[in-house]
């Protein structure tokens, strides 16, 4: 398999050249059903449209079939990090702070591998975590296996879409492209 740091330095530019930032390359499935999955957002809005998740995937074909970086045959996702988004980079955690978070440790932290709570801050490379039922923690970043947004009513509302134009809107393709229907729904 493909070493992720290489890919990441294939792909980061790719994104940067979008205006897109890059949230997140991994693998999922083995190796008979084996996906990249490259999430990215827009800085400023923390999104990913539907034209800019098209404009990348386009772009990181063309690229990884040039570099062929990847010995197995594999499928590309590119995707929005979503709501309950992963946190990846330490600027996530001063970006999502105040927020619930639920985070698995490579080492355990007083007998915890696993811990829930509101991200309060962070300071270097130590992350305070108000956890559930217990109390503050601070955690090194290098012992964050993974993290990832809880999704609660707060977070919905603040990460609702800027603009919301369209949303009411389906995008049905039954044959080609070029006969793509818009329709309205009665809402």
């Amino acid at each position: 398999m493909a070493d992720i740091a290489a890919l990441m330095r294939l792909i980061e530019p790719e994104a940067e050249a979008l205006g897109l930032a890059l949230v997140r390359v991994r693998f999922m499935g083995g190796k008979d059903d084996l996906t990249l999955q490259v999430m990215a957002e827009r800085p400023e809005t923390r999104q990913l449209g539907l034209d800019d998740c098209m404009a990348l995937s386009r772009r990181l074909s063309d690229r990884l079939d040039e570099a062929d970086p990847i010995e197995h045959a594999y499928r590309l996702e590119v995707s929005s990090p979503g709501i309950d988004r992963p946190l990846t980079r330490l600027t996530d955690y001063d970006d999502w702070a105040g927020h619930d978070a639920r985070i698995n440790l490579a080492e355990p932290i007083e007998g915890r591998g696993h811990l829930t709570g509101a991200i309060l801050c962070r300071d270097g490379n130590a992350i305070t975590v108000d956890v559930r039922g217990h109390q503050p923690m601070a955690i090194d970043f290098a012992n964050i296996r993974s993290a990832k947004l809880v999704l609660t009513d707060r977070l919905i509302l603040e990460t609702a879409p800027l603009d919301p134009r369209g949303a009411d809107e389906i995008l049905t393709n039954d044959a080609a492209p070029e006969d793509a229907e818009l329709i309205k729904q009665e809402g």
